[in-house]
């Protein structure tokens, strides 16, 4: 095709899509065609956007814990206080802190995230369990920073039951390991759905039982990153869902 221009395939580095790059000034040439077309300055910000996320949680530390603690007490310095570190040590509130991050949930709602602390520290210091109990606290948050309100459809997908109980099952012989087969079935599939979703401009979300949640989002986080995982008792009271299909 003689008029054709001149392009380059590539991946997008922020999601892993299929892009090409072409000359500025065959933009309007492919967008006529149905592309979405973006500027390598985008490209970047977005890139770049994406590695602090993945990496949020390394940069910070006890003393960024302290600095967030220290603004927070100032406008509730009752709820600071009678918590840090009467109830809870300023090393698991970082941790807690650190889980979020990895999660990929902003810790802006730092008032919010304190106050869940506060109800469930007098029964447990364990980290995981407090990140847990922050998580559904925080599930309003988490729903609206996929793209959707709490009143719209979540769309998601969930495991078939026989996966679930593998999985299950699996979990209690493995110390929190995933079976390759597993994890080889579970990736495949959710690679396809990602690039469906994405080709509709919705979030992957995958809506598990509480037990296997934070071991599938573990693995997912490196092996399909793009994937939300949720855990159905994490779910908004409003929220309603659209159940695209079933792993497994």
């Amino acid at each position: 095709q003689r008029n054709r221009p001149c392009r380059i395939s590539t991946h997008d580095p922020a999601f892993g899509m299929p892009a090409v790059w072409i000359e500025p000034g065959n933009r309007a040439y492919a967008q006529a065609q149905g592309y979405t077309v973006v500027d390598a300055a985008t490209v970047m910000a977005t890139h770049l956007s994406q590695i602090f996320k993945q990496h949020a949680h390394e940069l910070l530390g006890i003393e960024e814990a302290q600095a967030l603690l220290a603004a927070t007490a100032r406008h509730a310095p009752k709820l600071v206080e009678d918590l840090i570190p009467k109830q809870l040590s300023l090393a698991v509130f970082a941790k807690v802190l650190q889980g979020l991050l990895t999660e990929r949930i902003p810790v802006r709602n730092l008032r919010g995230i304190l106050e869940a602390l506060a109800e469930h520290a007098p029964r447990t210091n364990d980290p995981q369990a407090l990140l847990i109990a922050v998580r559904q606290a925080l599930s309003r948050q988490i729903v609206a920073a996929l793209g959707q309100s709490t009143t719209a459809d979540l769309p998601v997908f969930t495991l078939s039951a026989p996966l679930e109980q593998l999985l299950q099952d699996g979990l209690q012989h493995t110390n929190a390991v995933l079976e390759p087969g597993l994890a080889d079935q579970i990736q495949s599939a959710l690679h396809q759905h990602v690039q469906q979703q994405d080709a509709v401009g919705e979030p992957t979300v995958l809506l598990v039982p509480g037990t296997v949640r934070s071991v599938l989002a573990r693995f997912l986080r490196a092996a399909v990153p793009q994937v939300h995982v949720l855990a159905f008792h994490e779910l908004p009271e409003t929220a309603r869902i659209r159940h695209l299909g079933t792993i497994g």
